[in-house]
């Protein structure tokens, strides 16, 4: 496939197809086209949470734990963002600093242990 076909199309049809990719389990393939709208528009935190989500499920763990950093840098409050990257670390086997982000994330949903 062509580079021309991930660039074709306004920025809601680039993110429709990468909805497609992503739902088809093709992560690599929506990572490519997220890459351009979070490159395009940095500051839209579902284009980037999305491509976060794309590359932890392509095994791209460092590029996840980069893009939720950038997420939570803008938005230390996004529940969502810290629990990926909490799982992010965990299954990097950084455990000690994942479990603070899970806890925050697990307060966040209001889900407190005893």
């Amino acid at each position: 496939m062509s580079d021309t076909y991930y660039e074709f199309g306004t920025a809601a049809e680039r993110w429709d197809r990468a909805q497609l990719f992503f739902e088809a389990k093709e992560y690599l393939t929506a990572a490519r086209i997220l890459r351009g709208l979070v490159d395009e528009a940095p500051e839209q935190t579902a284009q980037r949470l999305l491509l976060a989500r794309a590359y932890y499920h392509s095994a791209q763990l460092g590029r996840a734990e980069t893009e939720l950093r950038a997420i939570l840098d803008r938005d230390p409050v996004e529940q969502y963002a810290l629990l990926m990257l909490g799982r992010t670390l965990e299954r990097q086997g950084r455990a000690g600093e994942a479990a603070p982000h899970l806890r925050l994330a697990a307060a966040m949903a209001g889900e407190f242990t005893d």
